[in-house]
């Protein structure tokens, strides 16, 4: 199996962990806030939870972008975060995390907060890859 193959499986099942990991602490927020009375009829939680490994997919997927060493990191960014968001949002509209009775605000808080975790985590792999990165070139440095 070559590189780049090995790298998206990575990021897939390293997106959808994360993914499952976000939507379990979210309905565990949930059925706190609601007294252990979270009630989701219609295969609505079957939906949630295969939404939210679609999300892991997009947030994951795109990440091979950042293989490509042409592009500048802001166009990486864009590319990444913006398939993520756009498959994010559509999948939100279409298990009900955002609309039905969400009200405009509430609809752009929650996309908001979309965009906080979405960019936290970007971060975080930044500065983990960054941290990699140094530590490698101090130690060709150190071979010399």
């Amino acid at each position: 199996m070559n590189n780049t193959l090995k790298d998206v499986l990575k990021s897939i099942v390293i997106s959808i962990g994360m993914a499952l990991t976000i939507f379990s602490l979210v309905c565990i927020i949930f059925d706190i806030a609601y007294g252990g009375n979270f009630n989701l009829e219609g295969y609505r939680m079957t939906k949630m939870i295969i939404g939210a490994m679609i999300v892991g997919l997009g947030f994951g997927v795109p990440t091979i972008v950042y293989k490509n060493d042409s592009l500048p990191m802001p166009i990486k960014f864009i590319i990444h975060m913006g398939i993520g968001c756009v498959i994010y949002t559509v999948v939100a509209f279409s298990v009900g995390w955002i609309g039905g009775s969400a009200s405009i605000a509430q609809g752009l808080v929650i996309a908001a907060m979309q965009l906080a975790v979405a960019f936290i985590i970007w971060l975080g792999f930044m500065y983990h890859y960054r941290s990699e990165a140094k530590k490698m070139n101090d130690k060709i440095q150190q071979m010399k």
